[in-house]
């Protein structure tokens, strides 16, 4: 792990504010969504990159009822459903 050398304090609801450097050089945006993972005594903030629901994929993403779906998962689904997809 790298250190930045920013320090920042935890306020009473317990947020911490990211510098803006950190957020222009990661790409997170206001209103992006961050997911917290914990390994050890360690807190990783990693930027949320939606995937597909069945697969984990990350490329051709639709979204279905606000779920992301790839297509490869779209046409197996079909195939397992009996549709002649081509």
């Amino acid at each position: 792990m790298k250190s930045t050398g920013i320090v920042r304090k935890v306020d009473e609801l317990g947020r911490v504010v990211l510098p803006i450097e950190l957020r222009r050089n990661m790409g997170i945006a206001i209103k992006d969504s961050l997911e917290i993972f914990v390994e050890e005594n360690t807190i990783i903030l990693k930027k949320y990159e939606p995937a597909d629901v069945f697969s984990g994929s990350m490329e051709d993403l639709i979204d279905y009822k606000g779920k992301k779906v790839s297509k490869a998962s779209i046409l197996e689904m079909a195939k397992i459903a009996g549709l002649n997809v081509q």
